[in-house]
């Protein structure tokens, strides 16, 4: 029943997570002829939307002409996702296939002094602005709501496998344990018993010898 229990609470945060999406905001400073690469795992049928821009120097106006960066997205089995060259901002939005890590590298080999970066990175089935992710992934609403619905839907079942297996690991080390505990028991127990009869033997000899018994 407690295993149940378990199962029950290990769901609840499922669905609590699944509720919100995994945001990370970045800001980071890129040398000249440097790469900065940023790493998030991701798991399969995942939704993931970016966007990034270069910081202005002086606030309220554009970076010059010469501030100009490069950015490529990529999945751990090397499968591009993103590319641009030679850009002040921009954006992606993809569907992740294969579970893993995705990485976003950017570098620049034009200006001669850092540049500073700032990266919105969202994953997760539900994420903020899906309109923008409609018109960058060029899907129509329909199409949209199915993606969500597939990602939820695969995100439960692969979450619902882990917590079976790690049940079943717990059943299995809560089997071995017993079976540890009752060896030692009857470990001690005979243990015991072989110093009470060797302590029995030793008076035994020893009020004989005496001749008090």
């Amino acid at each position: 029943m407690s295993g149940f229990n378990h199962l029950r609470l290990g769901l609840l945060v499922v669905v609590v997570g699944l509720l919100s999406s995994l945001a990370e905001s970045f800001r980071f400073e890129l040398p000249p002829g440097r790469t900065k690469c940023i790493t998030e795992d991701i798991t399969s049928n995942s939704m993931t939307v970016g966007k990034y821009h270069i910081v202005p120097v002086k606030q309220g106006r554009p970076p010059p002409d010469d501030h100009r960066i490069n950015v490529r997205v990529t999945s751990m089995l090397g499968k591009h996702y993103h590319s641009a060259d030679h850009v002040m901002s921009g954006e992606f939005a993809f569907m992740g296939v294969e579970a893993g890590d995705y990485m976003t590298c950017f570098w620049t080999s034009i200006v001669i002094s850092n540049l500073t970066i700032d990266f919105d990175w969202k994953i997760g089935v539900v994420t903020k602005g899906w309109s923008g992710v409609v018109k960058k992934a060029h899907i129509d609403l329909l199409e949209l709501e199915l993606l969500k619905m597939q990602g939820t839907v695969s995100s439960i079942r692969n979450e619902m496998h882990y917590l079976r297996s790690r049940e079943k690991e717990m059943q299995e080390l809560n089997l071995s344990t017993n079976d540890r505990m009752l060896w030692f028991s009857s470990l001690s127990l005979l243990i015991c018993l072989s110093v009470v009869g060797l302590q029995v033997w030793h008076l035994k000899t020893y009020f004989l010898r005496k001749k008090i018994l």
